[in-house]
């Protein structure tokens, strides 16, 4: 059965990261699991361990990322009574250390599932990246009970088991970063053609 006009647009990769706290929990399985269940296919997946400088890329410092950074993080402390002396650049190169020492601590499981709306029901499915605020059935909410708030106290990444790429041209840099073409493999699900 062909698919009609439109149906390519929707259909998309996503990157998921187990980071190491997962692979430590042995949660990959379930991780892998959510998403098959839910009608995405596994284009590729494999076990590494990120270097610094991988996890640099991972986590650039973006215009956009490094203005949203501030803004929600003003907005926190801003709620608590606090000020943030530090400047949007500063905050953003220490959020960025904090994680880059977060995804380079262990082996990581890095994927990329591909499906209809793939990175809206990838995000769905991790959950809301502050674990405390993850909705249970969500592969965070379940797994996790980190806060910023811990993660600030203790200067740290907020440890929440798992990575999701958030939009298409982060999901695009994403593949790139972490595979190369030939890592990629495409393939039907047979259950598609029941499901779609």
């Amino acid at each position: 059965m062909g698919k009609k006009a439109g149906e390519e647009e929707m259909m998309e990769k996503t990157v998921i990261l187990v980071k190491h706290d997962g692979v430590q929990r042995g949660l990959v399985g379930e991780v892998i699991k959510r998403f098959e269940q839910k009608g995405l296919k596994i284009a590729a997946l494999k076990m590494l361990q990120p270097t610094k400088e991988h996890a640099e890329r991972q986590y650039r410092l973006t215009p956009e990322w490094i203005s949203k950074l501030g803004e929600k993080s003003r907005k926190a402390a801003a709620e608590k009574g606090q000020k943030i002396k530090e400047s949007d650049e500063e905050l953003a190169k220490k959020v960025q250390g904090w994680l880059v020492q977060y995804i380079t601590e262990g082996p990581i499981v890095a994927m990329v599932f591909e499906g209809y709306h793939a990175i809206e029901v990838g995000r769905k499915l991790v959950g809301h990246t502050e674990s405390r605020q993850a909705e249970i059935g969500t592969i965070r909410g379940d797994f996790s009970v980190d806060s910023y708030a811990l993660a600030d106290m203790k200067q740290r990444s907020i440890r929440n088991i798992v990575h999701a790429s958030s939009s298409k041209e982060e999901a695009e840099n994403e593949i790139k970063l972490w595979f190369s073409g030939s890592e990629i493999y495409d393939y039907t699900r047979k259950d598609w053609q029941v499901m779609h």
